[in-house]
């Protein structure tokens, strides 16, 4: 065996697992694995400008593969920095591996200079956090990230990285390209779920998260359409099937169809796949609630770690998403109904924006127009922030891949998950969503998709405040507003000085020509929409919620 140092060893472990591209912000702790990423050019290496927002472009990334997006950061500060994107994929459930230069062994346990103990520091948000002392082993770590990253319930692996190590040379074993552990769905699993519908009253799917993918999309969808059974996503796994799917009743979260609730309420049969009941889906464990009496729930979920932590599931099956919907699919002998019919017909109406009166720019109609401009395939990315909240109720969405938002509610997501999605997929349309004080999170991100020649469209809501903090004061504290005002660049002079296109509207009239003057426009492009902070949701006025 060739010697060679532990910097081009863990390159090369990377190429073997099948890294094509990896999001850094540099660091001299790790300078033997820059070096020896110019002698593997087929690893792409996106240079960002903030750690959080690296972190973020490679959970996204993992999310539109389902193999580990993968982030290279330096000790200390870039490591704390990107500890929010380690978070986002955790509660995502996306697969993603951070790795940190780290102090050299011989000065480990003195406080050295940007020393953290990365082990502890990352083991409460991560599937799996660990160091690797000797380049020897460089092999077995890496592949060992690889498939915990992937297998069960999909999340993080951090990996720290002595600096010394980086620079020894020895000998070492290379690992095959490992692959995703699937476990089956039982035929015994099949036949409970076909008798159970069979007594089913009022049966409704809860679909989206760990392991769901297009091809798992796909069998379920056809099996819901001819079973009749209606199917909602999950929070912010709105891309779970199409939702032009006649059997998609729509999405639970903040802010969702009341009629879909009821029928939330009123199923006794609950078939959840892939999705964990967070709080968020469950509006605070309290739609179906963790014994949920009078509902029989049939949950499958590729971790069993997974399965009867908080809710009781009368059924649990530990499967693969794509290999239980294929059996759901394969299966000719289900009951069929047309519950589904009526929960897709409410789900259109909750869809369908109309004119709100007195308003200068109403968000309901933007979102109108690009549906009838933009691809039904374009994929839109979001942060957090009640501007969200028009797009994740009037958008349809085309499928799995079509949607990227946190689940975990952070900040700042949009625009670094918009740069890999457009250098994932560029033969499609990309949308980065985000609020003013959401897009000042990461808007330093537009440097990096103009230096790596993204085409992205950006949206920046701008109403001058931290609006979904601003409506919780009201309902509390009305009238008495602290914290949440905010006095905002020019958002568009802010693009042009990025070397992108922009332009700011004002009004509902004009954003369809905004838009179009965007999208025949090559690029990273930025529509600054100034809106009213009364116009707090899609849903009510801020003015309504103080008065309650």
């Amino acid at each position: 065996m060739q010697k060679r140092t532990g910097g081009r060893i863990l390159v090369d472990q990377l190429a073997a697992q099948g890294c094509d591209r990896l999001f850094t912000v540099p660091g001299e702790s790790f300078l033997a694995v820059l070096d020896a990423l110019v002698d593997v050019p087929r690893i792409a290496v996106v240079t960002c400008r903030q750690e959080g927002g690296a972190a973020f472009m490679a959970c996204a990334d993992g999310a539109l593969t389902g193999r580990p997006g993968v982030c290279f950061v330096t000790r200390g500060p870039g490591a704390t920095n990107a500890s929010i994107g380690v978070h986002v994929a955790m509660q995502d459930s996306q697969p993603m591996i951070l790795f940190i230069g780290d102090v050299d062994r011989g000065t480990r346990d003195r406080e050295a200079f940007q020393e953290i103990d990365f082990p502890a520091m990352f083991g409460p948000i991560a599937k799996w956090a660990a160091r690797i002392d000797d380049a020897r082993r460089i092999p077995e770590y890496v592949a060992r990230a690889y498939a915990t990253a992937m297998s069960g319930r999909p999340g993080p692996v951090v990996l720290a990285l002595p600096e010394d190590m980086l620079l020894d040379t020895v000998e070492a074993v290379d690992r095959p390209q490992v692959g995703h552990i699937r476990q089956a769905a039982s035929a015994t699993a099949i036949a409970r779920l076909r008798d159970l519908l069979s007594e089913a009253e009022a049966p409704l799917a809860i679909v989206g998260g760990a392991g769901w993918n297009a091809r798992a999309a796909a069998h379920f969808q056809a099996w819901a359409e001819r079973a009749g059974v209606p199917v909602a996503a999950a929070f912010r796994r709105q891309d779970a099937i199409a939702n032009g799917s006649p059997a998609y009743a729509g999405n639970l979260g903040y802010g969702p169809n009341p009629a879909l609730l009821a029928r939330v309420r009123q199923a006794d049969l609950l078939i959840v796949a892939g999705a964990r009941l967070g709080e968020a889906t469950t509006d605070g464990y309290t739609l179906v609630t963790p014994d949920h009496p009078g509902q029989t729930l049939f949950q499958v979920h590729p971790d069993p770690v997974e399965l009867q932590r908080t809710y009781r599931a009368d059924v649990a099956i530990c499967a693969d998403m794509h290999d239980f919907a294929a059996a759901l699919d394969a299966e000719a002998r289900w009951p069929s109904r047309d519950e589904a019919q009526a929960a897709h017909a409410d789900y259109l109406v909750w869809s369908t924006p109309q004119p709100r009166a007195n308003v200068r720019l109403d968000l309901g109609q933007c979102v109108a127009a690009m549906r009838a401009a933009l691809p039904a395939d374009s994929i839109l990315c979001n942060g957090a922030g009640n501007f969200s909240g028009w797009w994740h109720r009037y958008w349809r969405y085309a499928g799995p891949g079509t949607q990227l938002a946190p689940t975990a509610g952070a900040m700042g997501y949009g625009l670094p998950a918009a740069v890999a999605a457009s250098l994932r997929r560029p033969d499609r349309t990309v949308v980065a969503l985000a609020g003013d004080g959401d897009f000042l999170m990461n808007g330093q991100e537009l440097a990096t998709a103009v230096q790596h020649g993204c085409a992205i469209l950006v949206l920046v809501i701008d109403n001058a405040a931290y609006g979904t903090i601003r409506m919780h004061q009201e309902r509390e504290f009305p009238g008495r507003v602290s914290a949440t005002r905010l006095r905002n660049p020019d958002f568009a002079a802010l693009a042009r000085a990025y070397g992108g296109w922009a332009e700011t509207v004002d009004r509902t009239e004009d954003f369809a020509g905004a838009l179009a003057r965007a999208t025949a426009t090559p690029g990273v492009r930025l529509l600054h929409l100034r809106t009213d902070i009364e116009e707090i949701t899609p849903a009510t006025t801020l003015s309504a919620i103080a008065r309650r």
